[in-house]
């Protein structure tokens, strides 16, 4: 910040305080009365009204010409905040995006607000609930945690990727229609994405082991023995490919 536009910010500070002082000052006083002939300390007069009526109006303007200086001083001042954004290239379910990103932006975002591929769904933004998964060179990760230059040059697979084309679809998306593995759907794009991995790693050899390998993703519908249902039927059909 400029030296001289602090100095105005803190002038303009104090004018308003003491503007702000002197006005609470004269109403307090309005409704208790120094006149003597009243005899009671601390009684009520039309005096001590007027008086402080007459002094907080006089306040008043003095006290918005302060409010007003300091919103325009701070409106001068620079942001300290920006970052130049860039242009990164992802390639997303085989097809090349080219991106003017924040250096900071996630990978949620820049497939959401960016791209506009909005299936991968926005959840607790903590890498804690699993809804945001996709694949990156194969594997699982939060894309919440990720930074979109971090997957710049790898492939990046959603949820709006996993069909096989000409209205097929992945056999686990299917095996979640067949099991009824869902109920609202908001975090079903990310549990069929990890039930996705959870197979292709190995961890589907028993119901025991899909639990805990689906452990990352919450479903707060609770359709948890339907998705290990699902992943089961579709594990036979996934090996085979």
């Amino acid at each position: 910040m400029e030296p001289r536009l602090g100095v105005r910010i803190l002038h303009a500070t104090e004018s308003f305080f003491l503007a702000h002082a002197s006005g609470i000052g004269a109403a307090a006083s309005m409704s208790r009365s120094d006149d003597p002939k009243n005899g009671a300390s601390g009684a009520f007069s039309r005096r001590g009204f007027i008086r402080g009526a007459a002094s907080t109006a006089v306040a008043l303007p003095f006290t918005a010409g302060a409010v007003a200086e300091v919103t325009e001083a701070a409106s001068e001042a620079p942001a300290v905040d920006s970052v130049d954004s860039q242009a990164v290239t992802l390639r997303i379910n085989g097809q090349p995006h080219t991106l003017s990103l924040d250096p900071r932006t996630t990978l949620l975002d820049a497939l959401r607000d960016h791209a506009g591929l909005t299936g991968t769904k926005k959840g607790c933004g903590h890498g804690q609930c699993g809804a945001c998964t996709v694949h990156l060179g194969g594997e699982r990760i939060l894309s919440c945690l990720t930074f979109a230059v971090m997957a710049e040059g790898r492939d990046i697979t959603t949820i709006e990727g996993v069909a096989a084309g000409a209205g097929e679809l992945h056999p686990m998306q299917q095996a979640f229609i067949d099991h009824d593995a869902f109920q609202c759907g908001y975090c079903t794009p990310g549990q069929i994405m990890a039930a996705i991995a959870c197979v292709r790693e190995g961890h589907a050899t028993s119901a025991a082991d899909i639990r805990e390998s689906m452990s990352g993703n919450l479903c707060r519908c609770a359709a948890y023995p339907n998705i290990v249902a699902a992943i089961e039927q579709a594990r036979s059909r996934l090996q085979e490919t």
